[in-house]
């Protein structure tokens, strides 16, 4: 026998969600919410995951909805258990994926006066939200008309800006009062604008005037569609395409290792590389060097092509387009010329060169970090979809080829925090298998990830521990500190392992503490298994930070 709440609000919520065919549902334990939890895992169409930690459960939601491509629901207690959803709150915003985020609150009269789990919850959002919205109680006037309109609002704007919402639900005792069957409600019209983008003239005429077309691709998902046009700007040198590994392309004739070839320049390079039409397509850019060339090089136009964002990251916008790319690209290739460009054989040049000197120091390096990275792509089948976490995980992933993967990486505000929960949600809504290649901050900082039952037996985790935080050995200026300062508050220096761990959360686990070790583990690491696998690779006696320095400077030699 089903037990639906009787609260009209929730009901109200449930129906239109339904409506609008988001299913997946996150909910962490509380009792403020429990009208919400009970009402929804009692309807058939919701698929319902319970994720105790509300910070591990919003950057779940995350996952789950980057990997749908819809909006994900989830929903918490009263109290600081909303305040858990921050982090994937501001996540969500910056990466344009879309969450729903309903918190059940107190009645508002309830609010300051010290009753328990009680905070100001409205609006709690509003700097990171498309949308913040604090629905009537039952019993005041018009309730059901005005909490219909609002939450239809949201969800309408969650699909539009594909981003996160909030609703926020004052619900009054007593809570659990239940009804056997669902009240009527009216079907929703969906009144979702569409979008219409028509190319400008002025465009056309400007991509025809130029010499020296650069297009820079940063993180997005990948699309059949955008690939093959940029496709056709390459085919006879008519552009250059620089991209990252989270930018989810890998056409030949695209420039796929974007550090590799620009780390070195100098400013004389950042007039000789220099576009006159700089064209920017998806959101973060991982290169720190990419920003700093473009920035120095000023092109004469710059077009950021995005439904959502157009920041003028390289302090020269000329042109917002606010357009899907693969809209955008469409128009374009109808009607421009596209003519052969001696710009790209410059760093088809560049490219032979760098690529040459890659390969002769990788063949160098033994075991360590960097050598981790560098065979991968050759022992991780081409199914799996590979998550890295932030911090030195994405920047490796820069330097090889893992281009024929689907990648992902939280870089909407690239913190460490959430990576390994995002990357478990993913795994959780995906039909592929899912690998998430993270460092040990990062892993250890978000270890309730793995306190999740829903987890699938073919999810792989490969944790690379060199014991600290060895970004900040890389990067210039932490250094220059103290060694003992740096290690205790800023590297973090730990003898921490997943080992124990692993057995707890319920992995299959394997460690590898030289080269012979790894390449045997991984060549059955990806086989199925009734367990989910953690395989952790110790570097920690390794000088990983030296091996990625000095690989650069054989890059410029």
């Amino acid at each position: 026998m089903k037990r639906y709440s009787t609260k009209r609000s929730v009901q109200i919520l449930a129906h239109i969600l339904k409506e609008y065919g988001i299913s997946d549902a996150v909910i962490s334990p509380g009792s403020r919410n429990a009208p919400i939890a009970i009402h929804f895992a009692e309807t058939d169409f919701f698929n319902c995951f319970s994720i105790v930690d509300e910070r591990s459960a919003a950057f779940v939601a995350l996952g789950m909805a980057k990997s749908t491509r819809m909006p994900v629901a989830v929903t918490c207690t009263s109290g600081s258990a909303a305040a858990n959803y921050y982090p994937a709150v501001t996540e969500a915003f910056y990466q344009n994926i879309p969450l729903i985020l309903i918190t059940a609150d107190r009645p508002n009269d309830f609010v300051d006066i010290f009753d328990g789990q009680t905070i100001r919850q409205q609006n709690l959002y509003q700097q990171h939200s498309f949308g913040d919205f604090q629905l009537l109680d039952d019993d005041e006037d018009n309730a059901d008309e005005y909490n219909f309109n609002a939450i239809k609002t949201a969800v309408e704007l969650c699909f539009e800006k594909q981003g996160p919402v909030h609703i926020n639900i004052p619900l009054k005792e007593p809570l659990y009062l239940f009804s056997e069957e669902i009240p009527y409600f009216p079907s929703v019209e969906n009144t979702i604008p569409k979008r219409k983008y028509d190319l400008p003239a002025s465009l056309v005429a400007e991509w025809n005037l130029a010499k020296r077309i650069l297009i820079l691709v940063g993180t997005r998902p990948y699309t059949e569609e955008l690939e093959a046009q940029l496709a056709q700007l390459v085919k006879n040198h008519s552009a250059v395409v620089l991209t990252e590994a989270n930018s989810n392309l890998h056409h030949p004739k695209l420039f796929s290792h974007t550090d590799r070839y620009i780390f070195g320049f100098n400013e004389e390079d950042y007039k000789h590389f220099a576009p006159d039409l700089l064209i920017t397509v998806g959101q973060n850019i991982v290169s720190k060097k990419v920003k700093q060339f473009l920035r120095k090089a000023q092109p004469e136009k710059h077009w950021h092509i995005d439904e959502h964002w157009h920041p003028d990251t390289y302090f020269c916008l000329t042109e917002k387009v606010k357009a899907k790319p693969e809209v955008f690209f469409s128009n374009l290739l109808q009607r421009i010329s596209l003519e052969p460009s001696a710009y790209y054989n410059l760093w088809e040049s560049l490219k032979e060169k760098k690529d040459a000197k890659h390969l002769e120091y990788t063949e160098k390096i033994g075991f360590s970090d960097y050598y981790l990275f560098s065979i991968l792509p050759l022992k991780v089948p081409e199914n799996y979809h590979i998550h890295f976490s932030n911090s030195s995980a994405i920047r490796y992933a820069q330097l090889f080829d893992f281009q024929n993967y689907r990648i992902s990486c939280n870089r909407g505000v690239s913190g460490i925090e959430g990576c390994t929960s995002t990357a478990m949600g993913y795994a959780m809504k995906n039909p592929e298998p899912t690998l998430l290649v993270t460092g040990d901050l990062g892993f250890f900082y978000d270890i309730n990830a793995l306190w999740n039952q829903y987890i699938p037996p073919f999810t792989r985790i490969i944790l690379f521990n060199n014991s600290e935080g060895n970004i900040f050995k890389i990067i210039p200026g932490p250094t220059q500190a103290n060694e003992n300062v740096l290690e205790e508050f800023i590297t973090t220096k730990h003898k921490k392992t997943a080992e124990h761990l692993a057995k707890h959360f319920g992995f299959s686990y394997a460690k590898a503490e030289d080269e012979v070790t790894l390449e045997r583990i991984l060549d059955n690491f990806f086989k199925p298994d009734a367990q989910p696998k953690i395989l952790e690779v110790m570097t920690g006696e390794q000088n990983n930070a030296d091996i990625l320095k000095q690989y650069f400077e054989y890059l410029n030699s």
